[in-house]
């Protein structure tokens, strides 16, 4: 038995979800999302959705777990919603935005121009003394995902210094540098 799809989830208040033919709806104050699915039942009862399966067949397992998990990501989204700061660590790295184009200098011949999609909200932190940070701000977990880490590929952090864009809060794996 899945122990992740077993659980059933909470709905809090505020927020409605709806199942009809192959597609679940969350609506919420932060906005609506929506996931289709395939080999599992989803059933809406008493402030609890319930995911199962009709076999213990390894792809029915494995869906079981993954539409409970994709489920749950969407009501925590739709009623409180998710944020990543990135980190620009590096001598003259600098991010700034205008609405949603995100500029960033990140040491190349020109700056990284990127138009951020509607869904997610972008913020950029600059204090004297500090590293730059790109707050981004979404209620759809997947995409905010997508966009920070297409942002931290421009400039990935090497292990020797520590230099590129890098997740707040994420421990880097050092290497020694030559010994004389």
């Amino acid at each position: 038995m899945s122990r992740i799809g077993k659980n059933p989830i909470t709905i809090p208040a505020g927020v409605t979800v709806t199942v009809n033919e192959g597609v679940v709806v969350v609506k919420g104050k932060l906005g609506e999302l929506s996931q289709s699915y395939d080999d599992v039942t989803v059933k809406v009862e008493d402030g609890q959705v319930i995911v199962e399966r009709s076999s213990d067949a390894k792809d029915l397992r494995s869906k079981h777990g993954l539409y409970r998990s994709l489920i749950n990501n969407m009501i925590v989204g739709v009623s409180e919603g998710f944020t990543k700061s990135l980190e620009l660590v590096g001598v003259g790295y600098r991010a700034s935005n205008q609405g949603q184009v995100l500029d960033l200098a990140l040491g190349f011949s020109h700056n990284i121009v990127l138009d951020i999609v509607s869904e997610v909200t972008v913020e950029t932190i600059s204090e004297k003394g500090k590293n730059p940070i790109v707050k981004l701000i979404s209620s759809d977990k997947q995409l905010l995902g997508q966009v920070a880490a297409k942002i931290r590929s421009f400039r990935k952090p090497e292990p020797y210094k520590g230099k590129g864009i890098k997740f707040v809060g994420e421990e880097l794996r050092r290497k020694a540098g030559k010994s004389a």
